[in-house]
C-alpha cells in the first residue's frame, strides 16, 4: 500500500486487490471511534468493496452515501443517516463531482501536477474547505469510520492540496485495476471520442475527462504502446478544447516521444503552436508531418496558414498550391490563397483565387468580402460593391464588410451611400471608432460638417488619443467658421503626436483665419522643422507674413516652397502678389509670367499681372493681360474696367468707353467704372454726362468726390458751377 503522490512516469507498487482489501478490511476491524479511509477505485471495484465488506464485517453496522453532483457541505447528509440508524461504517461516493470546477484541480488535471501547491484555503472546492472545518465535530458526533471511494485524481489532489487533512486520522488504500478491464474502458472511451464533442461539454465535464484518461495512462503504463498513444492523442484533444494549449503539446509531444511517426500528432502540435502564436514552431511540426506523409493536403493547408501568419506569403502560396494539387477542391485553401496574395500585392491573381474558392463554396461569405476588398485595391469599385453584397447577403451582421463597402462607395463618389453603409457596420459593432472616424469624413468631404464632426467625436469617446480624429476634426471646424475650438482640437493632436506636421500646418491656418497671424508663422515654423521640405507650410507661411506686411520674409518663404514644387503655380502667384507691394513689380511680372506658363486659365494672375503692368507703363501689355483675365473670366468687372482706364491712357476712349460700360453691365453698382466713366467724360469736355456720372459714383462710394477734387481729368469743367457744387466747393 503507497500513501505518497505519484509521478505519471512511476510505476504503481506491485499490490495486488486482494492485498489492499485485506490491508483496509484489518484496518476498519482494528480501528475504534472516528476515522478517515481513502480508497483509490474504480466505479466497479467500489461496489465489489462495498459488497464484500457487508459479508466479512457482519457485526458492523454499514451504510452508503452516494453523492451526485457539486456537494457543498457533508455533515448534514450525515446527521440525517445517524439520527435514522447510528453506523459504525459510512461508505460515501461521488467526491470527485465537487472537485472538477475548480481552477487547482484543474491545474492538477494538467502534465505538472507533480508540483505541490502551497496556497491558503481561499479559491478551493467547498466541500473541502467544509471537510477541514467540521473534521473536530465529525470526530466528536459521529464515532465511526468513513470510507471514501474515490478516483485516482482525488487522492492526488488530496495529497498535493490537503496533504494535513489526508493524513489526519485517516489511511489510504489503493487498488490496482485489472489490466483488461482498464484496456476495455480505454478502448470504450476512444470509440465515443470526438473533438466536436469535446468542445461541447462544460468545463467540469472535459476536466472529468481529462482527469478519467491521465488515470487510464497511468494504469495501463507502457503495456499496449498503440492504446498509450490513442490516449495520448484524445488527451491532447481534450486539453485543445480547454484552449489548453500548453498541456495539449506536451501530451503530443509525449505520443511522439513514443512513436514519431505518428503524423496525426503532428499536425495537432502544429494546430495548438499556431494558436498560441508560435507559428515558426508549427511550420516545423506541419514539416514533419509531410516528411511521413508527402500527400497530406490538410498540412500543407496549415502550414500555409502558419507562413501566412510570419509574413512569409510568398512560401504560403506555394504550400496552399501543394495543398491544391492534392486536393483542387479544397475552398478553404483557395481562399486563403488569394489572402497571402492580396498580402504580396497581387491583386489579379488574389482575385481569381477567391472565384476559385466561390465556384466550390458559393456561401463563404469571408472569399466574397475578401475579393470586395481585392477589387476596391485594383480599382474595381463598382465590383467591390456587388462582392460585399453578396457577402452581406449570407452573413448580414458582417460589420467588416459593411465597412469596406462603405469604402468601396465613397471611391466611386457615392457617398451619401457610404454613409450608410457604415451606419450599418455601427449598428453591429457600436464601438468601432474606425468607422466612426472614416465616416466622419466622408461627411466632411460631403460637406456635412456639423454631421462630420458628431461622427468624430463619437469616435474620440472610443478612442480619445487618435490624433488623426483630432486633426480632422479640427478641418471640420474650419469651415464652419469655428477657428478657436478647430485650434483646440488640433492642440489636442498635437498633445498625442507632437511631430504631426499636418496638424502643425492645420492650426497655423486657423491662427491665421482668427488674425493671430504672428502665432500662425511659429507654428508655421514648428510644421517645418519636422517636415522642412512641406511646400505647402512654406507657402502658407508667406501669406501670414504678408498679412504682417513682411513681404520680404514673406518672398524667402514662397521661395522656399518653389525650391521644392517649382510647378507650383498658387506660390508663384502669391509671390508676385508680395513683390507688387514692394515695389519689385518687374519681378511681380515675371513672378505671374511663371503662374500663368504652369496654368494658364488664371484669371486673376491674369488681372493682377496687367495692374503691375500698367503701374509700369505698359499699356499694351497690360491690356494683352486684362484681356487674357476677361477671355477666361467674362464677368470680372473690375478687369473690364482697368482695361478701360489703359485704353484712356492710350488715348483710346472710345474703347475705353465701352470697356467700362462693359464693366457696368456686369456690376451695375460699381463706383470706380462711374468715375472713370466721369473722367472720360470730363476730358471730353462733355459737362451734362460728366456730372451726371460722376453723381452716381459719388452716390455709390463718397471717396470719389475727393478724389474728383484733385482729379487733373476734369479740369475742362472744373469752373462749371454744377460741378464745383457736387465736389463740395
Amino acid at each position: 500500500m503507497t500513501v505518497s503522490s505519484f509521478d505519471w512516469d512511476d510505476e504503481l507498487p506491485p499490490e495486488t486487490g486482494e492485498e489492499v482489501y485485506r490491508a483496509l478490511r484489518r484496518a476498519l476491524q482494528r480501528k475504534t471511534g472516528f476515522g478517515l479511509f481513502f480508497v483509490q477505485c474504480s466505479k466497479h471495484q467500489g461496489e465489489e468493496i462495498v459488497a464484500d465488506l457487508r459479508n466479512d464485517l457482519p457485526q458492523q453496522q454499514i451504510q452508503e452515501l452516494h453523492l451526485e453532483g457539486e456537494v457543498v457541505t457533508l455533515y448534514d447528509q450525515i446527521a440525517a443517516i445517524w439520527q435514522q440508524q447510528p453506523f459504525d461504517v459510512l461508505v460515501l461516493d461521488g467526491l470527485e463531482a465537487s472537485l472538477y470546477a475548480y481552477e487547482d484541480v484543474k491545474r492538477l488535471s494538467g502534465w505538472g501536477s507533480g508540483e505541490i501547491y502551497n496556497y491558503s484555503w481561499k479559491g478551493v472546492p467547498k466541500i473541502l474547505n467544509h471537510l477541514n472545518q467540521q473534521r473536530e465535530h465529525l470526530r466528536n458526533d459521529f464515532p465511526a469510520r468513513f470510507v471514501f471511494l474515490v478516483p485516482s485524481f482525488v487522492v492526488d489532489y488530496f495529497i498535493q492540496r490537503a496533504a494535513d487533512f489526508l493524513d489526519w486520522r485517516s489511511g489510504l488504500f489503493r487498488f490496482p485495476r485489472d489490466s483488461k478491464e482498464v484496456a476495455a474502458e480505454a478502448d470504450q472511451f476512444l470509440a465515443d471520442g470526438d473533438y466536436n464533442q469535446y468542445l461541447k461539454l462544460m468545463p467540469q465535464e472535459r476536466v472529468e475527462k481529462i482527469l478519467t484518461l491521465k488515470a487510464m495512462l497511468q494504469e495501463i503504463g507502457s503495456d499496449s504502446e498503440r492504446r498509450q498513444c490513442d490516449l495520448l492523442n484524445e488527451l491532447g484533444l481534450l486539453f485543445a478544447a480547454e484552449r489548453d494549449y500548453e498541456n495539449a503539446i506536451t501530451s503530443w509531444e509525449k505520443l511522439l516521444n513514443i512513436n514519431p511517426d505518428l503524423h496525426e500528432a503532428w499536425r495537432n502540435r502544429g494546430l495548438v503552436l499556431s494558436a498560441l502564436g508560435r507559428n515558426e514552431e508549427a511550420v516545423q511540426s506541419y514539416d514533419k508531418v509531410l516528411d511521413i506523409k508527402p500527400d497530406y493536403h490538410a498540412a500543407w493547408y496549415n502550414r500555409g496558414r502558419a507562413l501566412s501568419s510570419l509574413g512569409r506569403n510568398e512560401e504560403a502560396v506555394e504550400s496552399y498550391d501543394k495543398a491544391l494539387d492534392i486536393k483542387p477542391d479544397k475552398h478553404a485553401a483557395w481562399s486563403n490563397r488569394g489572402n497571402a496574395l492580396s498580402f504580396l500585392g497581387r491583386k489579379e491573381e488574389a482575385v481569381q483565387s477567391y472565384d476559385k474558392a466561390l465556384d466550390i463554396k458559393p456561401d463563404d461569405h469571408a472569399a466574397w468580402s475578401n475579393r470586395g476588398r481585392a477589387l476596391s485595391s485594383l480599382g474595381r469599385n463598382e465590383e467591390a460593391v456587388q462582392s460585399y453584397d453578396k457577402a452581406l447577403d449570407i452573413k448580414p451582421d458582417d460589420h467588416a464588410a459593411w465597412s469596406n463597402r462603405g469604402d468601396a462607395l465613397s471611391s466611386l463618389g457615392r457617398n451619401e451611400e457610404a454613409v450608410e453603409s457604415y451606419d450599418k457596420a455601427l449598428d453591429i459593432k457600436p464601438d468601432d471608432h474606425a468607422v466612426w472616424y472614416i465616416r466622419g469624413l466622408i461627411l466632411f468631404v460631403s460637406g456635412r460638417n456639423k454631421e462630420a464632426v458628431q461622427s468624430y467625436d463619437k469616435a474620440l469617446d472610443i478612442k480619445p488619443d487618435d490624433h488623426e480624429t483630432w486633426y480632422a476634426r479640427g478641418l471640420a471646424l474650419v469651415t464652419l467658421g469655428c477657428e478657436e475650438e478647430a485650434v483646440e482640437s488640433y492642440d489636442k493632436s498635437l498633445e498625442i503626436k507632437p511631430d504631426y506636421h499636418e496638424a502643425w500646418n492645420a492650426r497655423s491656418n486657423a491662427l491665421s483665419d482668427l488674425g493671430r497671424e504672428e502665432e500662425a508663422v511659429e507654428s508655421y515654423d514648428k510644421s517645418l522643422e519636422i517636415k522642412p521640405d512641406y511646400h505647402e507650410a512654406w507657402y502658407n507661411r508667406g501669406l501670414a507674413l504678408s498679412d504682417l506686411g513682411r513681404n520680404e520674409e514673406a518672398v524667402e518663404s514662397y521661395d522656399k516652397s518653389l525650391e521644392i514644387k517649382p510647378d507650383y503655380h498658387e506660390a508663384w502667384y502669391v509671390r508676385g502678389n508680395a513683390l507688387d507691394d514692394l515695389g519689385r513689380n518687374e519681378e511681380a511680372v515675371q513672378s505671374y509670367d511663371k503662374a500663368v506658363d504652369i496654368k494658364p486659365d488664371l484669371h486673376e494672375v491674369w488681372y493682377n499681372r496687367g495692374i503691375v503692368l500698367s503701374a509700369l507703363g505698359r499699356k499694351e501689355e497690360a491690356i494683352q493681360s486684362y484681356d487674357k483675365a476677361v477671355d477666361i473670366k467674362p464677368d470680372k468687372h473690375e478687369a473690364w474696367n482697368n482695361r478701360g482706364v489703359a485704353l484712356s491712357d492710350l488715348g483710346r476712349y472710345e474703347e475705353a468707353l465701352q470697356s467700362y460700360d462693359r464693366s457696368l453691365q456686369i456690376q451695375p453698382d460699381f463706383a470706380d467704372a462711374y468715375y472713370n466713366k466721369a473722367c472720360w467724360y470730363g476730358l471730353q469736355g462733355t459737362i451734362d454726362l460728366a456730372i451726371a456720372t460722376l453723381q452716381q459714383a459719388i452716390t455709390l462710394d463718397s471717396d470719389c468726390q475727393e478724389m474728383a477734387k484733385t482729379d487733373s481729368d476734369f479740369d475742362r469743367i472744373r469752373k462749371d458751377d454744377r460741378f464745383r457744387a457736387l465736389i463740395g466747393e
